[in-house]
């Protein structure tokens, strides 16, 4: 069992409080984590206060470097993070080990972008009465440190999404792992304190607090989210929380990403039996515990029977249960009370009337935790239920049908989230009209909204949060513009 430290202004501290790291798919304990107190919160905070500006004034080649060499770390321990994103958040073995992968390409992406990320050159002499100015030079400059909250279904690379970028800018980066798995985050900073201590350019240059980990109860955490040496929060979760924490953070620059109810639309001219072969991995991989996981289908009348059929033959062949197994795709829900609401929301739907095509039971396998849900696909769902305007965040799709495309995008956009949808057609005027009229922050177009490059702007338009990730995008919300104006002397 893993015994995880605070990880304070370069240091391990341990603290008499110990919070307990349960194994989703067995019950059994596999860590156990410090919980900081207030005087240590403090101590973050000042630590990350201290380092601000000589962070924010190091050489962007040495960030770089820094960058470079954890993207080198984490591949080196690539067993060790898989292992415990396995124990801790049941995530199957296969998925683990491609966000390993991803997380080095964060990194990796963010060590170039370090070395780009400048500013602009804006001519004023467009306008006659600016005769004798400029040109104006707009720089970028990290804004604050960053305090960064992360949720358990991908530990490694939503954290990297904010440490990277911080990194990357000079902004000393705060991060508050998800309670549920906090191993990976804690690695990271094995990772980050390894460098420091090894290479001996890095060590003299990097200050220690520009990655600090911690893990707390509520109520410390708060403490963090509302100090104002942390200008910056960077909170990926639930909606309810995180329009709480936007409240709480007065004042200060806020980044969310709330998730969403994802929709896809399949066309009459779509290859159903690949659209069915992605809806199926979409919908259940990972238990459906991705943001952007298929939720919601809307498929043309005339081919609805034959999706279906294709689709609930795919589920079918979908691996359920220990997420160590290589063949498994939808291992456990991460604790039992999310599987009871999955299974209650499911039980509400069938006595409004909606129809299970396949799935729809819930349980454990070989004795262990209450928390596996066969895949479950569902028609005829109520739109008033927490099934279809909710976000599930578990193994549910519900499939709808529609007579025509105006409609189907009139249907997805019924909802209150706004994060990615997916559309299968050929016909480059629909392409067109979705983009036009698709309510959300990012359109896959011919495959699942369940696709995300580390690279390109990610995040979502109404219930769905603000701001947006991916890497150059993140260090640019991390930033603040300082513009330079000359006025230009005449020469004698």
């Amino acid at each position: 069992m893993n015994h995880y430290s605070l990880y304070i202004d370069g240091s391990w501290h341990q603290t008499p409080a110990q919070m307990p790291v349960s194994s989703p798919y067995s019950g059994d304990a596999v860590a156990a984590c410090a919980l900081a107190s207030d005087t240590d919160m403090e101590r973050i905070m000042k630590a990350a206060d201290r380092d601000f500006l000589p962070f924010r004034n190091t050489l962007r080649g040495h960030r770089s470097q820094l960058l470079i060499a954890m993207a080198r770390g984490i591949e080196s321990r690539r067993a060790e993070f898989v292992q415990r994103m396995v124990n801790e958040a049941g995530k199957p073995k296969t998925l683990a080990n491609i966000e390993v992968s991803r997380a080095i390409m964060t990194f990796t992406a963010a060590a170039d972008e370090a070395k780009r990320l400048g500013g602009d050159v804006i001519p004023l002499d467009g306008e006659v009465a600016n005769a004798g100015y400029g040109p104006a030079i707009s720089y970028w400059f990290a804004k604050s440190p960053v305090l960064a909250i992360a949720p358990f279904n991908f530990p490694l690379n939503l954290i990297a999404h904010k440490v990277a970028p911080a990194l990357a800018v000079g902004a000393p980066v705060v991060v508050k792992p998800p309670p549920q798995a906090p191993g990976c985050a804690m690695l990271l900073a094995e990772i980050f304190h390894e460098i420091l201590n090894s290479d001996l350019d890095l060590g003299r240059v990097i200050p220690r607090a520009a990655l600090q980990v911690f893990q707390a109860a509520n109520d410390i955490t708060g403490i963090a989210i509302k100090d104002p040496r942390l200008g910056i929060v960077s909170f990926t979760g639930s909606q309810k929380v995180g329009w709480m924490l936007q409240g709480m953070a007065v004042g200060k620059k806020v980044a969310l990403e709330l998730g969403g109810n994802a929709a896809v639309i399949v066309h009459e001219d779509a290859d159903l039996p690949r659209a069915a072969a992605r809806c199926a991995f979409g919908g259940f991989a990972y238990a459906g515990q991705i943001c952007i996981s298929v939720q919601r289908i809307f498929v043309h009348t005339k081919v609805e029977k034959d999706f279906l059929r294709l689709l609930v033959d795919e589920v079918s062949k979908i691996g359920v249960g220990d997420p160590q197994s290589s063949d498994v795709t939808c291992g456990p829900l991460i604790d039992e009370g999310a599987a009871r609401r999955v299974m209650a929301w499911i039980d509400e739907a069938k006595s409004r009337g909606a129809q299970v095509l396949t799935g729809g039971s819930g349980g454990s396998k070989n004795g262990g935790a209450n928390n596996l849900i066969t895949p479950t696909v569902m028609t005829k769902v109520p739109k008033d239920l927490p099934l279809s305007c909710e976000e599930v965040f578990g193994p549910v799709v519900i499939v709808d049908s529609y007579p025509d495309f105006a409609d189907a995008v009139r249907m997805s956009n019924d909802s209150q989230y706004g994060l990615q949808a997916g559309v299968f057609t050929d016909s480059a005027t629909l392409h067109q009209y979705a983009t036009q009229h698709l309510e959300v922050g990012g359109i896959i177009l011919n495959d699942i909204p369940t696709f995300r490059a580390d690279n390109m702007p990610y995040g979502g338009v109404k219930g769905s949060g603000l701001g947006r990730e991916g890497v150059r995008f993140a260090m640019e919300d991390f930033c603040e513009r300082r513009t330079v104006v000359t006025r230009n002397t005449p020469s004698s």
